[in-house]
């Protein structure tokens, strides 16, 4: 919900204040900013690259989906049997 609506995560603050507690500089942004956007978005990523990752999630998920549909049905279908 914080990512959607653009606010700030509410332990960003109590990481902000406890680094300061023990000594450590902050940082400037919120979480996703200093630690998750350059695994999410490296140096050199394309938009084609983007692309081809979207397209490998999407088939890597409606496959484990598929799998578990599959197995679920046959276990109902095991179920209305018996």
């Amino acid at each position: 919900m914080i990512e959607f609506t653009g606010g700030i995560c509410p332990l960003t603050p109590l990481e902000q204040h406890l680094r300061q507690v023990i000594g450590q500089a902050g940082y400037a942004g919120g979480f996703i900013d200093h630690y998750l956007w350059t695994l999410l978005y490296p140096a050199g990523l394309t938009r084609e690259m983007q692309w081809a990752l979207g397209a490998g999630v999407l088939m890597v998920n409606g496959a484990v989906y598929g799998v578990l549909l599959g197995r679920w049905a046959r276990a109902a279908g095991r179920r209305g049997r018996g």
